[in-house]
């Protein structure tokens, strides 16, 4: 009786260990299973991580695409800019006036070009503030931020400065470009095209410039006429009157303070 138990015992232990074995065994191919489905749901419950990875670059591209585009259309406005300054702004005729000042004088290198020049930009700078602030605060700002394309922008930038060209030149010059460009006449002054405003707008300043000039070689002229009159009446044919003339010029000129006259007057002609 003994015996047949012990002989039912055995193959019921060896059968669990069996099972237990195949268990264990079956273990490490349901570990892969698991890490994979756990891969799926994960990827099937964020979606929007890998469209927003994939957005990311293109988002990154158009910026990159509008700094580029600034950054060209910023080189081309420094290109254009000397064109931009002669033509178009209170440059042409301040620069005249102080070129006619200075060979008034009977000085032909002093004050330096670049001095003239330099004093030329800041009094061109103080002349066309209001009209410099409004294309400011109407194109470029915008424009930086965004909430402006170039096209509005350059739009918005011209009628600032087509109206500072329009009330500094004449009719008559305007009406000369137009017969020129062999156009009909303008109804308004949004008609006038910039081809016949801008060259306008120059034959302006320079009969301007050329206005406050001939006033200013004036009391020059007079000293030179009064010098050489002098020096003939003395018997001093040999001496040149421009020894003498020079320092009286500079010394008349430093006396009623010439140069804030001059740029006081250049000011007050664009108003």
């Amino acid at each position: 009786m003994t015996q047949s138990t012990s002989e039912t015992t055995t193959p019921a232990t060896e059968q669990n260990k069996e099972e237990i074995k195949e268990k264990v065994e079956a273990l490490p191919a349901v570990k892969p299973a698991a890490t994979s489905a756990v891969k799926t749901v994960t990827t099937i419950a964020s979606p929007d991580e890998s469209l927003s990875n994939k957005l990311k670059p293109s988002i990154l591209a158009a910026g990159d695409t509008n700094q580029a585009l600034r950054v060209i259309l910023g080189l081309t406005v420094l290109a254009v800019l000397p064109a931009i300054l002669v033509s178009m702004t209170a440059f042409l005729r301040i620069i005249i006036v102080l070129s006619m000042l200075r060979h008034a004088i009977g000085m032909q290198e002093t004050p330096p070009n670049s001095a003239m020049i330099g004093l030329a930009l800041f009094m061109t700078l103080f002349t066309m503030a209001p009209t410099m602030q409004t294309i400011n605060d109407q194109a470029f700002q915008p424009f930086m931020s965004g909430k402006m394309n170039a096209e509005v922008a350059f739009e918005k930038t011209s009628v600032p400065m087509r109206e500072f060209m329009v009330r500094q030149t004449r009719e008559q010059d305007l009406a000369l470009m137009v017969e020129l460009s062999k156009s009909k006449a303008p109804e308004t002054m949004d008609d006038i095209s910039n081809l016949q405003l801008i060259p306008a707008f120059m034959l302006s300043e320079l009969r301007a410039a050329f206005q406050i000039g001939f006033v200013i070689f004036l009391p020059f002229l007079l000293i030179d006429l009064v010098v050489s009159s002098i020096l003939m009446a003395l018997g001093m044919m040999m001496m040149p009157p421009i020894s003498i003339a020079l320092p009286l010029k500079i010394l008349m000129f430093v006396l009623i303070d010439g140069w804030s006259l001059v740029l006081k007057a250049l000011v007050g002609s664009f108003h």
